[in-house]
């Protein structure tokens, strides 16, 4: 975290309060940031969290990153909204978030849905007020050969994975331009470079990098931070069986995280610090684990060599 220690008595009266600045809240006056939203506050003493009393909008919040995140924010200091199909899983979340004293609100929601995202950011406003974060965590992965996945498998998987994205982030980027805030979409390695027997899903995250691009090159002139999540397989309790129905014929490490990747699953809260990190330092990326930045940048060199490493760690 970044700070700027001065003295009240330093300030002129030009420097007036920027109620939207990005730096870490502190006790005492906030000094007006004077170089692109950076992490920059002052007081005279003592530093407070970042993410107090900002408002953190998370889909996909029942379970796995999504409800890792939503704890993580509440941790923080920050309010929470959770959004999620599975209204039971949904409430258990928030109830652990609300005995820890922390604000929380879930919305059941279908983010494929556009009633249903226009009602979750009207909610957000209408409880909390703002909002701060948004980070779109709904989503899944899938299992097959490519060239047997049909057309309609594919337009089923680009609705949730990003199509749902475009929905959420029209309604919701208005309210995050007033508080110079963040916009978070977590994709995939896969996203990065395709990998064998996983369906349509590269594809679909491939399209979510593009879309995050664009918006980083249309929007964070405004203020707002736009940052693209690219992790490898995530630790889940039903990690083997998840997509189990779906591997008929396949390889058998077609069943495991990431198809077979050879990489450790990644545990839930230890991305989430990073992407609150990567948050607070206003990152355009963050590829988890980070050590695969350098293959990705190989295979970007040589495609041969991309699809050489792909196969190798697969």
């Amino acid at each position: 975290m970044f700070f700027k220690t001065v003295r009240a008595s330093a300030l002129s009266p030009g420097m007036a309060a920027n109620p939207y600045c990005d730096g870490n809240d502190v006790v005492g006056l906030p000094w007006v940031c004077p170089t692109a939203h950076r992490p920059t506050c002052i007081l005279a003493g003592v530093p407070m969290p970042y993410w107090t009393d900002k408002v953190a909008l998370i889909t996909g919040g029942s379970g796995g990153l999504g409800s890792a995140l939503g704890e993580a924010f509440a941790a923080a200091g920050a309010k929470v909204v959770l959004a999620a199909r599975n209204t039971e899983r949904l409430d258990s979340i928030a109830a652990g978030i609300r005995q820890a004293g922390r604000g929380v609100l879930a919305v059941p929601a279908d983010v494929t849905q556009q009633a249903d995202v226009e009602n979750l950011v009207r909610r957000t406003i209408d409880e909390f007020g703002r909002l701060d974060v948004l980070v779109n965590a709904a989503g899944r992965s899938a299992r097959g050969q490519v060239i047997d996945t049909t057309p309609e498998e594919f337009a089923e998987l680009l609705e949730l994975n990003f199509i749902a994205v475009v929905r959420c982030v029209r309604a919701a980027v208005p309210h995050l331009l007033k508080t110079h805030g963040h916009l978070v979409n977590i994709s995939s390695l896969a996203g990065k470079a395709a990998v064998r027997y996983v369906g349509a899903y590269p594809a679909t995250k491939f399209a979510l990098g593009a879309y995050t691009q664009q918006l980083r090159l249309e929007l964070s002139p405004g203020g707002l931070h736009v940052l693209l999540v690219s992790p490898g397989p995530i630790a889940r309790p039903d990690a083997t069986e998840r997509y189990a129905d779906q591997s008929a014929g396949l390889p058998e490490r077609a069943r495991k995280p990431g198809a077979g990747v050879k990489f450790r699953a990644i545990r839930p809260e230890d991305l989430s610090h990073a992407i609150l990190r990567a948050c607070e330092r206003r990152r355009p990326e963050l590829v988890y684990p980070p050590a695969v930045r350098f293959l990705l940048a190989l295979g970007a060199l040589s495609p041969r060599l991309g699809d050489w490493i792909v196969r190798r760690l697969t």
